[in-house]
């Protein structure tokens, strides 16, 4: 079924202006088509009319954001290089984590922490704690074996693709869940979180001491971290 196509004269909307939302929807066309795009692909990709894609080329190729090239091709320019540098000077990794991991710990009132990979190894990047008398204390910075702990596995199921059990089931189900195995005492819940190129950042975890671990905490709890572990993903620029 042909994409819905959007007429030119169609009115602007309350969430922004009419044109900037579809030059933009013009330009995110090219993410997954780094070899570039013709006419007729940008409007089977936007669903908008060619006539009105080619004015919105206009303007960002003036913008030096979009080129034509000999064979007809229209490609990313050279404008966006210095808003990709901006970008990435003002980006902060802590400046999107930290309030999703402070949310998801008000919410669940456990642990929660971001784990990266470093090398063969996973990292505590980032670790809140609740206002509770018992918890589990992770320092930021510490290394953690890969095959021990939800994050881990979470880490071996998306960035290493390991085939088999329990990875093919933390890829189908999107989380994982682990009882004694990096720490005898407590059980982990884990859900992989994604950047712009689709690629996994790392792993949202929350621990919870083993005495208060059951399938009732684990029903309260794992919309909440699922729920933040999309959102930052998003914050990040992935799905």
């Amino acid at each position: 079924m042909p994409a819905k196509r959007i007429s030119s004269a169609a009115p602007e909307k309350p969430e922004g202006v009419a044109a900037v939302n579809r030059a933009l929807t013009v330009l995110q066309a090219f993410n997954q088509a780094p070899d570039g795009l013709t006419l007729a692909m940008l409007g089977a990709a936007t669903g908008l009319y060619e006539s009105t894609i080619l004015r919105l080329l206009d303007s960002l190729m003036l913008a030096n954001y979009v080129k034509k090239l000999a064979d007809g091709r229209y490609v990313v320019g050279p404008g966006v290089m210095p808003l990709a540098e901006m970008y990435r000077q003002s980006f902060k990794l802590s400046d999107y984590v930290l309030p999703r991991l402070r949310a998801l710990t008000a919410e669940t009132e456990e642990c929660s922490g971001l784990y990266v990979r470093e090398g063969d190894q996973r990292i505590c990047l980032h670790h809140i704690q609740p206002q509770r008398s018992v918890r589990s204390h992770v320092r930021e910075g510490v290394l953690f074996p890969l095959d021990r702990g939800a994050a881990g596995r979470v880490i071996l199921a998306f960035d290493y693709q390991l085939e088999g059990e329990p990875y093919d089931t933390i890829r189908a189900q999107g989380y994982a869940i682990t009882q004694k195995e990096r720490d005898p005492e407590s059980a982990a819940i884990a859900c992989p979180v994604f950047g712009h190129d689709g690629k996994l950042v790392g792993a949202m975890s929350i621990v919870i001491p083993l005495y208060r671990y059951s399938d009732q905490v684990v029903k309260r709890v794992l919309p909440a971290i699922r729920k933040q572990a999309r959102l930052l993903s998003q914050d990040l620029g992935g799905a």
